[in-house]
């Protein structure tokens, strides 16, 4: 009986306690909720900045290209006013001394004149004692004459070559301190456009986290690349036909096995090999693109600072290009003739050129400070197509650079010569 008591009672006490703790954890679980709730709102919030400040930085990256492009037509422009202003300069010269010289047979005809007498026909006329000596002399009179008249009409001739030499100098010179204006207001516009790019890349680096935030941000923007890159390829893949196909499916066979053995020899040492110097300045080879093997120039002069296959400083995600250090504003050059197939500001890459080189073929450029092509245009090997920059994202000036053969990324310290 006091058993039965003291369980009862035991119920009765527990009972309560039972009671708050449930009603404790349904309090944390609406708290946790609502705290859910806030951060999914935050998120969508920072997500729609994010999205605002890639726009700003696309049109501040494509805005500094073109005014780039427009500083080097400027100075072109000061460059061939100031050949021209030289020559006028030379030609303007060459008139002064031709008009001293003349200036002086014009003072010696004419004090000749005055010490023969202001009469000097007329006294030929009167004097008729020898008229052998009178035809002779009347002769030699006609023949000064003519002579003075036409050193008369070139003196005017070089007076008048030498006023329109000195209009076009004050037209050339006018022309020449607008240009030099212009460029000035470029140069200010463009280092005004440099400021804002820092500035809105300073807010878009400070809003990026570490860690998996980051991690997915280069997910997406390899899977963006990937997407543009499958969809030019398809568009290529049924351009060819299908006898070129096999082709190149049999090329591509004994490139594999080639590669393969390449990579048996090279063994593990040559990809620890870090920062070797490249070299655009090897002549292409010519011909088609896949028989160009190991003979290609790269793309700029520079140190590699990333290889092809390693991994990304950043992510778990691998190079699948190299990335070439140069300085801000050198030339980008194709490696072999092609045609640009894209060309434009692309999320990750930031101002991307590629070029087709036909056979399934396609190399690279990103991250560049301007486009110096189009799509749709062709291009020569060697041809400058880009400058190197920093554009989508990038702390320093460095070229990303790939190759793509048939639809799958490939070393271009395969395709490039180490030599230069």
């Amino acid at each position: 009986m006091l058993r039965t008591l003291l369980l009862a009672l035991l119920v009765c006490c527990l009972a309560p306690a039972h009671a708050d703790e449930r009603a404790d954890a349904q309090r944390q679980l609406e708290a946790a909720q609502k705290d859910i709730a806030e951060l999914q709102k935050l998120l969508g919030t920072l997500q729609q900045e994010k999205s605002g400040i890639q726009k700003q930085l696309q049109g501040s990256e494509r805005e500094m290209g073109e005014l780039q492009k427009q500083i080097d037509a400027l100075e072109r422009q000061l460059q061939e006013g100031e050949s021209d202003i030289q020559r006028l300069d030379e030609g303007k010269k060459k008139l002064q001394s031709q008009r001293a010289e003349q200036q002086q047979l014009i003072a010696l005809q004419i004090r000749a004149a005055y010490q023969s007498g202001r009469q000097e026909y007329l006294k030929l006329l009167l004097n008729q004692q020898q008229p052998e000596q009178f035809a002779r002399n009347l002769t030699y009179h006609d023949y000064l004459s003519r002579a003075r008249s036409a050193q008369l009409a070139t003196y005017n001739a070089t007076l008048q070559q030498l006023h329109a030499v000195e209009a076009e100098l004050a037209t050339r010179h006018a022309l020449l301190s607008g240009q030099q204006v212009e460029l000035q207001e470029r140069r200010a516009a463009l280092d005004k456009a440099r400021d804002e790019h820092r500035s809105v890349l300073a807010r878009l680096n400070g809003e990026l986290g570490e860690g998996d935030r980051k991690l997915k941000a280069r997910q997406q923007e390899q899977a963006r690349l990937d997407e543009l890159l499958k969809t030019i390829e398809a568009t290529l893949a049924r351009q060819a036909r299908e006898a070129e196909q096999r082709r190149l499916a049999e090329q591509r066979a004994r490139e594999q096995a080639e590669q393969r053995r390449l990579a048996a020899s090279a063994g593990p040492a040559a990809s620890k090999a870090a920062g070797p110097q490249v070299s655009s300045a090897v002549p292409s080879p010519g011909g088609p693109f896949a028989q160009a093997r190991g003979k290609l120039p790269w793309p700029v002069d520079g140190r590699l600072l990333a290889r092809f296959g390693t991994p990304r400083s950043d992510s778990r995600l691998k190079w699948d290009g190299v990335l070439i250090g140069a300085p801000a504003g050198t030339r980008v050059r194709a490696i072999h003739d092609g045609r640009v197939v894209f060309a434009d500001w692309l999320r990750g890459a930031g101002l991307l050129l590629i070029v087709d080189h036909g056979g399934g073929y396609l190399s690279l450029y990103g991250h560049n400070q301007s486009l110096l092509k189009g799509a749709g245009e062709r291009v020569r090997a060697g041809e400058a197509i880009a400058t190197v920059g920093n554009s989508g994202g990038q702390d320093s000036p460095a070229l990303y650079f790939a190759i793509r053969q048939q639809g799958q990324p490939s070393d271009p310290l395969r395709w490039c010569s180490t030599q230069g």
